[in-house]
């Protein structure tokens, strides 16, 4: 089970293709799944806790100012990790990635570079599978590859759409919340219908058509900033078919402070040759 995205909005967790992801070995970690949360009664409670309404409503509005583009990220599940930024005034963004690990059959690292109009990456591949990779020499490992932006218009490998920076798509998943509660200050509990998260572009479809009719019930938390801001949302996705559960953690910070991405230095750019877009087409 693989988490993706990597073009209308940045990347969910994990940049893979189908291929690869057959030959990485990390399909996420076995663990229990929590029970459901409930929403919260029509009234508020004793303890002044947001009636369900409320508490759905502050996390659709938690999502805003990631439309603002100026922020840093981290997203997590399914064996890889990601981090980065997007600065919406200088029209850039950046991101590494890691998927797989040392006992992986491939394991892959990435180094992405966006600043309108142009967009770089730099690849690694390692484990036993690495070297089988029909023309991996052509790959140019360890250079930044310069891409045509003609040839990853519309590819959420490796583009990027300044229009949608959200890396998640939380605004479409919150959209999706179906029970809610708040669990305390700026902490949120409940279960969310991700069956739109390919949309999103937080989960590819394959993952959400083997969770069948438990993709409209998958638990998940929340916490927003003292602003009012989404600062953390984990979804608890349950075992489906041969895939045990597994935790989908995204997080935002430095709303307002993130800083432009750096571009390569001109001696470490190469042109990616036609192998590496094949690779991830």
């Amino acid at each position: 089970m693989t988490v993706r995205r990597l073009g209308a909005g940045l990347v969910a967790a994990a940049l893979i293709t189908p291929a690869l992801a057959a030959c990485a070995s990390g399909t996420g970690t076995a663990g229990s799944t929590p029970s459901p949360t409930v929403s919260a009664s029509g009234t508020a409670s004793a303890s002044g806790a947001p009636v369900a309404g409320d508490a759905k409503q502050a996390l659709l509005d938690s999502t805003k100012e990631i439309s603002n583009g100026n922020f840093r990220f981290t997203l997590a599940g399914a064996g890889s990790t990601a981090e980065g930024l997007v600065h919406q005034p200088s029209q850039s963004a950046a991101m590494k990635i890691a998927i797989g690990g040392p006992s992986s059959d491939l394991a892959m690292k990435l180094d992405v570079v966006h600043f309108k109009p142009d967009s770089w990456v730099k690849l690694e591949l390692s484990g036993p599978t690495a070297d089988s990779l029909p023309a991996i020499k052509q790959l140019n490992l360890g250079k930044y590859q310069h891409l045509d932006q003609n040839r990853i218009k519309g590819n959420r490998n490796l583009g990027f759409d300044f229009e949608k920076v959200d890396p998640a798509g939380s605004a479409v998943l919150t959209q999706g919340i179906t029970e809610v509660r708040s669990t305390g200050t700026g902490a949120y509990a409940g279960t969310i219908d991700v069956t739109k998260a390919a949309e999103a572009g937080s989960l590819n479809a394959a993952t959400i058509a083997a969770l069948g009719t438990q993709a409209k019930t998958v638990p998940f938390t929340a916490k927003v900033d003292p602003q009012g801001r989404l600062s953390e949302l984990v979804l608890q996705l349950p075992a489906a078919g041969q895939t045990a559960a597994q935790e989908i953690k995204m997080t935002y910070s430095d709303y307002g402070a993130a800083t432009a991405a750096q571009k390569p230095p001109a001696d470490q750019v190469v042109e990616a040759p036609a192998e590496l877009y094949s690779l991830f087409n």
